[in-house]
């Protein structure tokens, strides 16, 4: 019994945590919403009450809403207008004191893990780590520039290696190109394989033949 037990809670305890997550998530965006629409019944007229209590009724709006206000974000700093606006914006939220030291932290870690046109976390790698005879899986960031290349006699890579089960947290190592091996899976199934500990393998992939780690060439 202990043994079929335990089977079907590995079988809907992923399921319920995904399901408790999202409903936290929708949770918190409605009471942002709901607390929207109160400050905007405070300015608007009366006879716009009715629509907006209307709106607070409909399950998911504030999702829609987030997404469409995401999206249309996306195509306002596309043109120079939104870049100016964007630019000052940033200027702006870099000079205040304490907020810039958090603003700017996270603004650069998201730039370098989502930016389309950045080249961090592009290929996932096994490299010696913490000694020699023990591997870990890193991801490539990167060439070593300024001054700490000047100090490096041959070719090198930056890597990032996150610990486990938390990605978010982990370390910075530069080493030698050729101490590099190159790895044929995607970067979600080496995230995968770090967050579960090495229970969820990626499937096989053939090998990548005489194929070099993708690197940033750094400005």
């Amino acid at each position: 019994m202990k043994k079929y037990i335990l089977t079907g809670l590995l079988v809907w305890l992923p399921l319920a945590i995904t399901i408790w997550v999202l409903k936290n998530v929708v949770g918190t965006l409605d009471g942002v919403f709901a607390w929207l629409m109160a400050a905007a019944q405070a300015v608007l007229p009366l006879s716009l009450h009715p629509f907006l209590h209307d709106l607070q009724q409909i399950p998911g709006l504030s999702v829609i809403i987030l997404v469409t206000a995401l999206w249309l974000t996306g195509i306002a700093v596309t043109n120079m207008a939104g870049q100016w606006l964007l630019n000052q914006s940033n200027r702006l939220l870099s000079n205040i004191p304490i907020v810039k030291s958090i603003y700017t932290s996270v603004k650069q870690v998201s730039d370098t893990l989502f930016s389309s046109s950045g080249q961090a976390f592009r290929e996932a790698v096994l490299v010696q780590y913490p000694r020699q005879g023990a591997w870990t899986i890193a991801f490539v960031t990167g060439k070593p520039g300024g001054e700490v290349a000047d100090h490096l006699q041959s070719e090198h890579l930056t890597l990032y290696v996150p610990t486990t089960p938390n990605p978010t947290s982990g370390f910075m190592l530069i080493v030698p190109k050729a101490d590099v091996q190159p790895l044929a899976m995607t970067v979600d199934e080496a995230l995968k394989y770090i967050i579960s500990m090495g229970v969820v393998a990626p499937p096989p992939h053939a090998p990548k033949a005489g194929t070099q780690p993708k690197v940033a060439t750094s400005s």
